[in-house]
């Protein structure tokens, strides 16, 4: 070794012995697929069953799609809808009817105001994602929604924090 690598080598190893282990990265709960299909096919089958065309979205806490479905005869603009609504539930964490609540500035990206889109959480208040439903009236894609969420065994809002 050449003499003018030999402090660089000096400095390295000094440091390695006073630096202190990390500690690992803390694991979360994430929504997985088995969760999310059991949502959609929750509301696939109300919606079947109750003569609808329905459209299902399913989001992660990123906004990034685990799950979607189109039923037949469902509209473009359902499909549009759904996808916008699992999006704003997903990353803002609430439902899209109680985002309408803080009266949004129009045409904001990603805030969907349109009941339908609702936040999904374990039963423990860790957020997961969203699911927007579309081509339902309001109560039904609401109500599908909430229903799939409910058959995964997952909660639709964050419980209250003991103060």
């Amino acid at each position: 070794m050449t003499k003018a690598l030999q402090p660089a080598r000096w400095i390295a190893a000094a440091l390695l012995a006073t630096a202190t282990i990390a500690p690992a990265q803390t694991a979360r709960p994430a929504l997985d697929y088995a969760s999310a299909a059991k949502i959609r096919d929750t509301c696939l089958d109300w919606a079947a069953k109750n003569g609808k065309r329905m459209t299902v979205a399913v989001m992660d806490t990123h906004g990034m799609l685990v799950v979607y479905a189109h039923m037949d005869g469902a509209s473009y603009q359902a499909g549009e809808m759904a996808r916008w609504k699992a999006t704003a539930a997903s990353r803002f964490g609430r439902a899209t009817a109680d985002i309408a609540k803080l009266n949004p500035a129009p045409n904001v990206p990603n805030v969907a105001t349109i009941p339908g889109g609702v936040a999904v959480y374990t039963a423990d208040g860790v957020a997961l994602g969203g699911v927007g439903v579309s081509g339902g009236r309001p109560d039904e894609d609401v109500g599908c929604a909430t229903g799939g969420i409910a058959a995964a065994g997952l909660k639709t809002d964050k419980p209250p924090q003991p103060q």
